[in-house]
């Protein structure tokens, strides 16, 4: 029997708490260790290799702490350095081991949801520069048609807690008028940014109420309910005693002011160092 430890989530921030919180509720007798690279934060602007890099080191000091599992709750992770890591990495430091992400999950049921095949993806520039939305998606719905919107300022205005502010409006409306021009005929909106429920409130009251908004959290919970069910010896390495706990590259008072309005409820973090 090998020894039991926490899920790990990972994200270069913030935002991949949006996904933990759904993951609790969902599977809430696990036990999560969560990591925010804050001190490298932003992770959307940066390139490919770099974001490999930087998500490597995040898995590795996971497995450290004991995790056979890591979701990278983290679209730009995901999208520029996932299949690296499953395909390069993974088989040399140890193939019994698994690292998700939150691309794949979304992808393979975003075609329920649209009745007119034209699907949004608002996103950071990095995952829509990545193409790994339109890439996946066809190959579980090939008949949809994908328009991408790259929204830089969204995240900024979440962190800096202007998500519910006046300020935010502009912005919002810019970048939806911006995707919906691109054909009028789109329906479903997916959030392909974990910071972006936090701005849903505001997203919904400036598109269309006939257009369906999905948020990621929820998929990507369900989604690793079922792949632990059919994973049963991946599953029992898990640890099962409801504890949560959160890790942070910087400072812990920011983190913990901050990541309170992402999680839902009070954060109380630790500093690490990956090395």
């Amino acid at each position: 029997m090998q020894e039991q430890g926490p899920i790990g989530v990972f994200d270069s921030g913030y935002g991949g708490l949006t996904v933990l919180k759904e993951i609790v509720k969902v599977l809430p007798s696990y036990s999560y260790l969560y990591l925010g690279d804050n001190a490298r934060a932003p992770y959307g602007t940066r390139s490919f290799e770099t974001v490999y890099q930087y998500t490597l080191e995040c898995v590795n000091w996971f497995f450290k702490q004991g995790c056979s599992l890591v979701i990278l709750a983290c679209n730009t992770a995901s999208a520029k350095a996932l299949r690296t890591i499953q395909q390069n990495d993974l088989p040399n430091i140890d193939p019994t081991k698994r690292v998700l992400g939150v691309i794949r999950p979304t992808t393979e049921v975003i075609g329920n949801f649209t009745t007119s095949n034209c699907v949004g993806v608002l996103g950071t520039n990095g995952t829509v520069q990545s193409q790994s939305y339109p890439i996946e998606i066809a190959k579980f719905f090939p008949e949809l048609q994908i328009f991408q919107e790259a929204c830089p300022m969204w995240v900024p205005l979440v962190e800096n807690n202007e998500f519910d502010k006046p300020g935010a409006d502009y912005f919002v409306q810019y970048h939806l008028t911006h995707l919906l021009k691109q054909n009028t005929s789109i329906d479903t909106v997916l959030l392909a940014c974990t910071h972006y429920p936090l701005l849903l409130e505001k997203i919904k009251a400036f598109l269309p109420a006939e257009i369906t908004v999905l948020s990621q959290g929820e998929i990507v919970a369900n989604s690793l309910e079922d792949y632990l069910q059919r994973h049963t010896a991946l599953a029992a390495r898990c640890k099962k005693e409801g504890i949560i706990q959160f890790y942070t590259t910087d400072s812990t008072e920011d983190f913990d002011s901050k990541a309170t309005i992402f999680f839902g409820k009070p954060v109380q973090s630790i500093h690490t160092e990956l090395h």
